[in-house]
């Protein structure tokens, strides 16, 4: 039964109430702080700590609840007449129930320029190590952690004067789910500030939930959400959705495909993906041209796919774009007349992303699981070393086939390996992703192209093994190529480029994408 209560929050959300339920029923209520006077303020009887451990709170309220008569109080196993004989010769009373939640440390690193002192100081001892004793008895004492659970709680305390033995322990997983949660913020935020750490020994990740999803990838899959916390502006997480039905577990995926793409660039540039691959991307003056191009680079894939722009989208540009389907667009804003007539599809989804040009940081963590493990490298924020750029055929590129290359390069970084781009006049005219060779996606994105790859630039994300890539571009009219080299056969293909005439430019980093 429940006839002493420990309670002691920083978020008070709901807790007067919740301490007047137990109060009704006869409840001792024990509490400190800033807790203690919000309780009886509003007219509740409370025991302040310090009466129960006989001790004052001290160094600035760093010391008042670590204390024998708390924690004995706590860990006491009441079927263990050992334990209830030393706690009566001790004279500690059992607490039969405790609530706390955290001194807020998320939401102290998370305003902004915060000193090192302030947020040490926002770093809870007493509540953690009260939370972790009343959840490991848990057999013995309810521990709540989340103002969520306050009704369920109160829901059986006001039936049976307990809280059933399966609601403790669910309560009690919840507590440790919590503390990890509070320790690794710590510990992550500790290692951003030591600056000097890039993949620690030991490596403890902490998400929040965003959503639970109908399903994954596939209908029979489960699925869900979560985000970092604290993940910067600019990433698919911060956006707002405005209109449409709730993502799914692929249309973020997609989505995030687009995002990372657009980012690279920044003039006016609007970027189709399906299937987390590049489908058609466009840069020009305006957001509308930009659309334009990146539809006309494929107007059949572009269908149900996701469009990310980097500029507002604007009532012309929207008109354009409403006379397809697409399944998402996402972009720093939105007029209101765009607004009105994009939304007059139920089913489009509207996502308002600011700071969606916002360059993802060299440090951020880019991680793939695995089966029993976990693959971490920095980001890939890099496109090529200008210094390490260089032309290695007879034939110069002119100024606007150098544009049309270093296009081409930011659009097949971020399409499935092996993978090919071709560009034209700041638009994609054929991408050939994902295949086991190079000459595949080679012949794939000529196939796309046509005619169009008549004077056209071609982009490969890794070297050319052979020279056939060379040759089906040559036979395609294509007049510039951008890769990375490194192979034993480089100097095939920079024969090859001399004999057809084709401009041949290294950058010596390779941009794999599995």
């Amino acid at each position: 039964m429940i006839k002493r209560a420990l309670i002691s929050v920083s978020d008070k959300t709901g807790i007067v109430d919740f301490a007047k339920n137990l109060a009704a029923k006869g409840v001792e209520i024990i509490s400190t702080g800033g807790t203690a006077k919000a309780l009886s303020d509003a007219g509740l009887k409370v025991t302040n700590i310090s009466d129960i451990t006989g001790f004052p709170e001290c160094l600035d309220g760093r010391v008042k609840t670590l204390h024998p008569k708390v924690h004995a109080g706590l860990l006491a196993i009441r079927s263990n007449e050992e334990h209830m004989k030393q706690i009566r010769d001790l004279g500690v009373e059992t607490i039969d129930i405790v609530v706390i939640n955290l001194y807020p440390f998320k939401q102290t690193i998370l305003k902004g320029n915060v000193e090192l002192e302030e947020a040490i100081e926002n770093i809870d001892i007493g509540g953690p190590t009260m939370l972790r004793a009343a959840a490991k008895n848990y057999q013995d004492v309810a521990v709540v952690v989340d103002p969520a659970d306050y009704e369920k709680v109160l829901s059986e305390f006001n039936e049976t004067g307990d809280v059933s033995v399966k609601t403790k322990f669910r309560l009690a997983y919840k507590v440790f789910e919590h503390t990890s949660h509070y320790d690794t913020l710590i510990a992550k935020y500790l290692r951003d500030t030591l600056g000097d750490i890039d993949f620690p020994e030991t490596l403890s990740l902490t998400f929040e939930k965003v959503q639970d999803m109908r399903y994954g990838e596939n209908p029979h899959q489960k699925a869900v959400f979560y985000k970092e916390v604290g993940a910067n502006r600019g990433v698919l997480p911060s956006a707002v959705q405005l209109h449409g039905k709730e993502l799914s577990y692929n249309n973020i995926n997609d989505t995030n495909g687009a995002i990372e793409l657009v980012k690279e660039f920044d003039e006016p540039t609007v970027v189709a993906v399906k299937h987390t691959n590049p489908c058609g991307v466009g840069s020009a003056a305006t957001i509308y041209e930009a659309y334009m191009r990146a539809y006309e680079s494929d107007p059949v894939s572009i269908f149900g796919g996701i469009i990310a722009a980097n500029r507002e989208i604007d009532a012309k540009t929207a008109e354009e774009i409403n006379k397809i389907f697409v399944e998402i667009v996402v972009a720093p804003s939105f007029t209101d007349e765009a607004f009105a007539i994009l939304s007059q599809k139920k089913n489009i989804r509207l996502l308002k992303l600011e700071g969606i040009s916002e360059k993802v940081s060299a440090d951020t963590l880019d991680m793939k699981k695995v089966c029993g493990g976990l693959l971490v490298q920095k980001y890939n924020s890099q496109l090529f070393n200008e210094e390490e750029l260089k032309v290695v055929t007879d034939v110069e590129p002119t100024s606007e086939q150098l544009e049309d290359l270093v296009f081409a390069m930011k659009v097949v970084k971020h399409t499935k390996s092996n993978g090919i781009a071709l560009a034209k006049g700041k638009m994609t005219i054929g991408v050939g992703p994902g295949q086991t060779n190079r000459i595949v996606p080679t012949r794939v994105a000529i196939e796309y192209a046509g005619e169009r790859s008549k004077g056209a630039v071609m982009a490969s994300d890794a070297f050319f093994p052979f020279e056939d890539c060379v040759e089906a571009a040559a036979a395609a009219g294509i007049k510039a190529i951008i890769q990375p080299g490194g192979s034993l056969n480089d100097q095939k293909s920079i024969d090859a480029c001399n004999k057809h005439g084709i401009v041949m430019v290294l950058t010596g980093m390779r941009h794999f994408k599995h």
